[in-house]
């Protein structure tokens, strides 16, 4: 009898299901340009709507990430870091142009020969076939919102009078219900194309959002006196830049209607008026993606994968919705340097926390490696999050982050700069072409101009706190590996303002 429950309890040690619950699944849900500011669980203007309650029930449950920034605001980029766990520079993925180098190491590749079932479902926005999963079905490039096609090993499906996020999500519970193998963890990453431009939710959103108004941010009218060329002479304002066609789809009849109402010569009035549009179709977008979310997080409670399954949440960047009278990314500043991060690891994320230490997205990739007890690579840039899902901050953890941009001459005309931020000091350096004198730098006290209206650069009273940020800049650079990145010499028109 003995050596009967001997032998039961060595074949439960060594058996699959044991094997499972000894590793974590991995849910990384992400999406493309959410705004940290469009959470709940942030707070601000958006706080009282009710906008994302599946997030803020992962934020309640598990941990909020208050100061989660990206290395290189922009999609390809960041998407390229989150896979690599290194910068632009050292990944070849620099700019939304080019191809994406697949066969360089890459976290779920590691993760697949460690007895991982890893699958890929939505926007990654990399050209070329992915490696290192069991399964991926992808958007080709930015995707569609309606009508959306789909690219697997297999080919191309397109999935007619359907919304991409309902088809991304409906892809994955089917994954997670019928393909993958219940005798591994998993890692799963969902990629929702939404909120991108041009903002197109589901009918069924866009309906429930169509005649709402949304608190505008104070920073709506900035006046960029405080800032160099790279703000004054952006092509991504409100004011200018966005469409009144495809943006934000001023013919439909309702919002023809609002038109009617306005005085011609009301220029602030037109920009509010399309910021109100702009932000019933972007928070409508957002409203569909959570709703989706929590149609996954139903399943894994149905399922009780939801006591073994770490659920991370975070986007590919930040994004202004209105403040400095913009929309897009890129910049530095806060709201597109800043992106949330969620997470819900049970037993080990204490519920309802918050982390203020600085985090960026070449640490991702680590931390899914160390989820799943497999050591890191050396060349991969970042640190693992573990330690902090434990409430444990390091003692040697990193105080500045560092920041480059490269993509100019391109879209939305942003001049390329890179920089280091700590929790208080940032420092920006503005260089190239159409830079004055090829470079220009900014500095802002993050806490007595959060908002970062007026450079002190040239401040004497900040001139010690300059010379450590340009001294930490490059150390961060020689720590980076950075190398120069030669600018494309072409040049787009500038709208005039």
């Amino acid at each position: 009898m003995t050596k009967l429950i001997y032998t039961l309890i060595l074949g439960l040690l060594v058996s699959p299901i044991f094997a499972q619950s000894a590793k974590p699944n991995i849910l990384w849900l992400f999406s493309d340009d959410h705004a940290f500011q469009a959470i709940g669980a942030y707070g601000g203007r958006f706080e009282n709507i009710n906008l994302t309650p599946n997030l803020d029930s992962i934020a309640k449950e598990g941990l909020v990430f208050d100061r989660a920034y990206v290395g290189n605001s922009i999609c390809a980029p960041s998407r390229a870091t989150l896979l690599t766990g290194k910068h632009s520079h050292l990944n070849g993925k620099i700019d939304n142009r080019g191809p994406f180098n697949h066969d360089q190491q890459q976290f779920q590749k590691i993760l697949q020969k460690s007895g991982y079932e890893t699958a890929m479902i939505g926007k990654i926005h990399l050209s070329g076939n992915m490696q290192g999963f069991d399964y991926w079905e992808v958007l080709p490039g930015q995707g569609e919102y309606w009508n959306p096609s789909f690219v697997t090993e297999e080919g191309k499906t397109i999935y007619k009078d359907e919304h991409s996020t309902d088809v991304i999500t409906k892809r994955a519970l089917s994954w997670l219900k019928n393909d993958r193998s219940a005798d591994k963890p998993f890692m799963l990453m969902v990629h929702y194309k939404a909120p991108h431009r041009a903002w197109q939710p589901t009918t069924r959103w866009k309906e429930k959002f169509k005649h709402m108004t949304f608190p505008e941010p104070d920073t709506l009218f900035d006046d960029y006196k405080g800032r160099g060329a790279a703000a004054n002479e952006q092509d991504m304002s409100i004011d200018i830049t966005m469409r009144m066609k495809q943006d934000v789809k001023a013919e439909q009849p309702e919002r023809q209607v609002e038109l009617a109402k306005l005085d011609p010569n009301d220029k602030k009035g037109l920009i509010r008026l399309k910021y109100q549009w702009y932000m019933r179709d972007y928070l409508a977008c957002i409203a569909g993606v959570d709703e989706n979310i929590g149609f996954i997080l139903d399943h894994l409670k149905a399922r009780g994968l939801d006591k073994n399954t770490i659920v991370m949440y975070s986007s590919d960047q930040g994004f202004y919705l209105g403040e400095h009278g913009w929309f897009d990314k890129r910049l530095m500043y806060e709201e597109s340097f800043r992106t949330p991060l969620l997470v819900n690891w049970p037993g080990v994320t204490q519920a309802g926390t918050r982390n203020s230490d600085l985090v960026q997205n070449i640490d991702f990739a680590e931390t899914f490696l160390d989820i799943a007890g497999v050591e890191a690579p050396d060349d991969m840039q970042g640190e693992s999050l573990v330690p902090l899902f434990k409430g444990k901050t390091p003692e040697d953890w990193r105080k500045h982050l560092y920041y480059h941009y490269y993509e100019y001459p391109g879209a939305h005309s942003v001049r390329r700069h890179e920089g280091v931020s700590g929790k208080r000091f940032k420092l920006i350096r503005f260089y190239g072409k159409d830079v004055p004198n090829g470079e220009e730098w900014e500095f802002f006290d993050l806490k007595n101009d959060p908002k970062e209206m007026t450079s002190q650069y040239n401040n004497p009273e900040y001139a010690v706190e300059i010379a450590k940020l340009k001294n930490e800049l490059q150390n961060l650079r020689d720590k980076y590996e950075v190398v120069d990145v030669p600018q494309n010499l072409g040049s787009r028109k500038k709208k005039k303002k």
